[in-house]
């Protein structure tokens, strides 16, 4: 008897989340590190965020072969760690704005184009993917985020470097938060519509 298609499409998903979740920590090792090192909340912000999809992508394979309500309770959780993160990126930058921060505009400019680079790369393989589930859109969802956040560093990183001050770092560290959060809002939304249509589905 030949191998399921379902089976091997869970081995295609399986293996690009692998490849997603390894970037991603690794991204998320090289923001703290440059952040630290440039004083940057809009760096520490985005290593945050990138930790937090790391944390996800590891419940979504460890969801992968189980039913569809355990992929909607995963997702759930996706959604609700993406929102305590955006608490986490708050309080880092309203302590920054209180304490008094330096950031290095050449070292947030330098680190944002490789985690664009990076984030480009995960968009392409889970692009690639036909028929996602919700954890999979999610995954999608994050990448999309991170990669508009580098975008916002990448500006931050100049104005900050052009003005000699910090708070373009504090507002992308803000604006940061603003994306996960919504990022957070849109995998919970997806969720539920999935829940209410597998209800609908049964009672049909």
């Amino acid at each position: 008897m030949s191998e399921p298609v379902f089976n091997k499409g869970n081995e295609k998903e399986r293996r690009t989340l692998w490849i997603v979740l390894a970037l991603n920590l690794a991204i998320a090792a090289g923001f703290f590190a440059t952040g630290a090192v440039g004083d940057s909340s809009a760096l520490i912000a985005n290593g945050l965020d990138n930790t937090s999809d790391s944390l996800v992508y590891g419940i979504s394979l460890f969801a992968l072969t189980r039913s569809s309500k355990w992929k909607r309770g995963a997702a759930n959780v996706s959604g609700g760690l993406l929102l305590i993160f955006a608490v986490g990126i708050l309080i880092d930058a309203w302590r920054r704005y209180v304490g008094g921060s330096e950031p290095l505009g050449p070292l947030m400019i330098s680190m944002s184009l490789v985690a664009a680079v990076v984030n480009l790369v995960c968009i392409w393989l889970l692009g690639r993917l036909k028929e996602p589930d919700v954890n999979i859109r999610a995954a999608n969802t994050f990448s999309l985020n991170d990669f508009a956040s580098n975008g916002g560093i990448l500006v931050a990183g100049g104005l900050v470097w052009w003005l000699g001050g910090s708070w373009p770092d504090l507002v992308v560290g803000v604006a940061i938060a603003a994306i996960a959060a919504w990022g957070g809002i849109g995998i919970l939304r997806d969720a539920h519509s999935e829940h209410h249509e597998a209800v609908h589905g049964v009672e049909k």
